[in-house]
């Protein structure tokens, strides 16, 4: 996976781990049961956690664009101009027993109330802070649903999501969800993105335009498009396409 995003020709390349990368989360490979899952699929030795989390974060992975990300706030800027500010969070509600997960009675997503003893430490910011939110779970009843018709998406992460209203929504994790929608936040109302599978396969990708030069640009602040841009389909086979969206993004003058 390194070596293919290395080879990628993009400028920029945002990576965050999800719950089956039971190595970048070192507390639940060596002290929980991390260890036990990666010994009985691939037998032999421990991998060394720190050493794996030091790739993704090293020269050669910025050199080459990569940029690993956890959970907080970031800005990037691009070559042609373009300023924009992304929210990203690895992390998911218990769903069986992998990492980076939390109990589905924790929020982490919003900001604590002022007598609760454990705070978020990074709750998304409202709107208009935020431009792409990235993140490996959905939020609950949207693109979340699994093959025996559960919404398994978090509560918390739609609060969330509802208050930050950015322009686009990435996650993953329910691979049966795959597809792409938008939101109109003053009706509540969410429209399938319609795709096609011979266009797919001639495209070699799904894709979208929520641009000023598509045929319905994205009015920022009263809609958001969410992709569930899960590769891997339920029996983990790499079946689903990826996702290509064009998008606007502020430049860095607009915002001062």
């Amino acid at each position: 996976m390194f070596d293919m995003l290395k080879a990628a020709p993009a400028e920029l390349k945002l990576v965050i781990p999800g719950n089956h990368d039971i190595t970048l989360h070192e507390e639940f490979y060596v002290q929980r049961t991390g260890k036990d899952k990666h010994l009985r699929r691939n037998g032999g030795s421990m991998e060394d956690a720190q050493k794996i989390r030091d790739m993704w974060m090293s020269e050669e992975a910025r050199r080459t664009g990569i940029v690993y990300l956890e959970e907080g706030v970031r800005t990037f800027e691009l070559g042609n101009g373009a300023r924009f500010t992304v929210y990203s969070s690895p992390w998911q509600p218990e769903f069986y027993d992998w990492a980076f997960t939390y109990p589905r009675q924790v929020d982490r997503f919003n900001p604590s109330p002022a007598d609760n003893e454990e705070k978020a430490a990074n709750p998304v910011p409202n709107h208009p802070a935020i431009d792409i939110m990235l993140t490996h779970g959905p939020p609950k009843g949207i693109l979340d649903e699994t093959d025996r018709s559960e919404k398994v998406g978090c509560d918390h992460l739609l609060r969330a999501v509802t208050r930050c209203k950015p322009r686009l929504h990435c996650f993953g994790h329910i691979h049966e969800g795959w597809g792409a929608g938008r939101i109109d936040w003053r009706v509540k109302a969410f429209e399938q993105v319609k795709t096609f599978k011979s266009q797919v396969f001639q495209d070699r990708c799904a894709s979208v335009d929520i641009s000023e030069g598509g045929d319905k640009p994205l009015k920022w602040g009263q809609e958001t498009l969410f992709v569930n841009a899960s590769i891997m389909d339920v029996r983990y086979n790499p079946t689903n396409a990826p996702w290509a969206v064009d998008i606007d993004l502020p430049l860095k003058q607009d915002t001062g």
